[in-house]
């Protein structure tokens, strides 16, 4: 029993970081309504900072005065952020902020190692709390007890600072209704900085805490924000005592997890995670979700099917793209395969968000089970590559009908998190059932047959099914489901007035989405040769998230560019610079702020400008479903 209690109260003490920053998180998104992605990276920074601070200054108050210090730098930093890139951007869609973000971590991951270096940093030990506790023959840090006294006090100076200032009331307010804060006269632009300044310290000071207890390294980022995530929405976004209520649960439960469910331990939280948004989808604490402000598929020019001439000129390109064998070599090949494949992947989660409305965080499920189901199909029952590739993406088929029942009876931000949530359930059982999927070191040798084993062929396979993925998806846009899909991304209500059941609809769209993926991931296990755990991550799921948005997520086709562009800009700069990421972020940031409507959005707006006749339906139109 005494050994459960340290246990216990070790949980106790992770669960007051975890809280400081998922606070500052949900603080931050209830107020600018911002997914915001880079909150791992001011985690990351604070810790950074604090230990180049405590190193260089001595003694106790050194020590404190450096943490502290740290996370007012990280701080300012954040309002600088705010001020320079979030402003521009408040007004577009709430993914193209999440995609900002996404690009602000890349460009902070890559620029921590060129300050501190890429090993890790073990900072020194908290003066006044270096030794330990006895409790029942169990030894307890002291710092560790410390934290467990800070949570429950930080909490407490929240409750009174949005309680009992003028500040806090308008923020609570902001929370409930910005629209009618600014109509009262309040500046919402300071109002927005100060709660990002007061967010990005709580993250940054949850960060510096953590260094007397584990090392400071530059993977440390991504390693907190699945977790903030996951306490931000159970807790329910918006609410404080949520946000601590949740990170305790969760701290415990990835105590005793490993303990008690050592098999299922890294399954836990998202199991908890997904029923808490089945049964009340707005959080244990939480409110539900106000309307958002757009939709994401909302047009600015109706969509309307190519032209002939705009068929042949797509014809031609696909002919083009053909002729690589003819002068490119094996690199070239295999390069131009893999942005074949992401074609599909993209274009699957585009369907998806720009047709039916639904911005999914864990698409790459679907794209891991389709490479997964290959897998299994090849090694364990040794059929063929056709049969592989036909039965293979049946796998991720399966597991978007299922996950799809339950995501679409939720919207916005709490859809998108129950798909983070499915994802890393899936993702959790390939890590941890070695026995199956191989766990972390997956399943070799999964080689096409000899006719498509060659680069050429290959190539020819995948640029032939990412062609024939793309035209599907564009016939089922306009044919009468596509338009059934749409009525209901832009007017539920109405949709279901003339008879449109929208659930039914949307699943189906989940269902296509998820199986074209899983095609997607079906040759993408061949390509590599063997299928990872990564096949299913969060990362493989952003990198879908900024194709879409690179390309435009109000177009039709707008993820083929932006499945091109990003995947060669990636896959060049990793072979031209050690910095790939902060180039790449760079590049991602600057196109949100010059190009918010995407590449071919911008493409599209330009053409329109240029032919002012052609735009007039266009704006009338536009104006229309402004009003409605």
């Amino acid at each position: 029993m005494s050994f459960y209690f340290v246990q216990f109260l070790t949980g106790l003490a992770s669960a007051a970081s975890l809280f400081l920053v998922a606070s500052g998180l949900s603080i931050i998104f209830g107020v600018t309504r911002i997914v915001n992605f880079a909150h791992g990276a001011f985690y990351m920074l604070g810790a950074y900072v604090a230990f180049t601070l405590t190193e260089r200054l001595s003694g106790a108050l050194g020590f404190w005065g450096g943490i502290v210090a740290a996370a007012l730098i990280v701080a300012v930093l954040g309002v600088l952020v705010e001020m320079v890139l979030l402003r521009r951007i408040y007004k577009s869609p709430e993914l193209f902020q999440l995609l900002a973000t996404f690009g602000l971590t890349l460009m902070v991951e890559d620029l921590v190692v060129l300050i501190w270096g890429p090993d890790d940093l073990v900072g020194r030990r908290a003066p006044g709390f270096r030794g330990a506790v006895d409790f029942f023959g169990q030894n307890i840090p002291s710092y560790d007890l410390f934290l467990i006294v800070l949570g429950p006090a930080v909490l407490g100076a929240l409750w009174l600072l949005f309680r009992r200032t003028r500040w806090g009331v308008l923020v609570r307010a902001a929370t409930q209704d910005r629209d009618m804060v600014a109509a009262l006269g309040v500046n919402q632009k300071w109002l927005f900085t100060s709660v990002f300044a007061v967010g990005v310290f709580l993250a940054a000071l949850g960060g510096a805490l953590q260094i007397p207890r584990d090392a400071v390294h530059h993977a440390m980022d991504l390693r907190i924000i699945v977790d903030v995530f996951v306490v931000v929405v159970i807790g329910g976004l918006g609410s404080i005592t949520g946000a601590f209520v949740a990170a305790v649960l969760v701290s415990e439960l990835n105590a005793f997890g490993i303990l008690i469910f050592p098999k299922i331990s890294i399954i836990l939280v998202f199991l908890v995670m997904a029923a808490v948004l089945i049964v009340r989808p707005w959080g244990l604490f939480g409110k539900p979700e106000a309307v958002a402000r757009k939709t994401p598929g909302l047009t600015v020019r109706p969509w309307r099917p190519l032209t002939i001439n705009e068929r042949f000129a797509m014809l031609a390109v696909v002919i083009v793209a053909s002729t690589l064998p003819l002068f490119g070599g094996n690199y070239a090949l295999t390069v131009g395969a893999e942005i074949a494949i992401f074609v599909i992947f993209a274009a699957s989660l585009h369907f998806l968000m720009s047709v039916g409305g639904l911005a999914s965080f864990g698409h790459a499920a679907y794209f891991g089970l389709g490479a997964y189901g290959v897998a299994f199909f090849a090694k364990a029952a040794g059929l063929p590559m056709i049969a592989c590739l036909l039965l293979g993406p049946l796998l991720g088929l399966v597991g978007a009908a299922i996950f799809g029942f339950f995501a679409v009876q939720l919207s916005g931000v709490y859809f998108a998190m129950l798909t983070l949530a499915f994802a890393q359930i899936v993702w959790s059982i390939a890590f941890q059932w070695v026995g199956v999927t191989g766990g972390d070191n997956g399943i070799l040798g999964v080689w096409p047959d000899a006719w498509a084993a060659g680069p050429a062929h290959f190539y020819w396979l995948s640029l032939g099914i990412a062609t024939i993925a793309v035209l599907l998806l564009r016939v089922i846009v306009f044919s009468p489901f596509g338009y059934a899909l749409r009525a209901t991304r832009d007017s539920a209500l109405r949709s279901e007035a003339i008879g449109i059941d929208g659930k039914r609809i949307q699943w189906t769209a989940f269902v296509i989405a998820g199986t074209v993926a899983g095609v997607a991931g079906a040759l993408f296990a061949y390509l590599k040769g063997s299928v990872f755990p990564d096949s299913l991550g969060i990362s493989l799921s952003v990198d879908a998230l900024v194709m879409v948005l690179l390309g435009g997520v109000e177009t039709v086709s707008g993820a083929v560019v932006g499945a091109i562009v990003f995947k060669a800009l990636n896959i060049w700069l990793v072979s031209q610079t050690d910095w790939s990421k902060l180039v790449l972020g760079a590049v991602i940031v600057l196109i949100v702020v010059a190009f918010p409507k995407g590449i071919v959005g911008m493409l599209e707006t330009i053409r329109t400008r240029r032919h002012p006749d052609t735009s007039k339906p266009a704006m009338l139109a536009s104006r229309i479903e402004s009003a409605e």
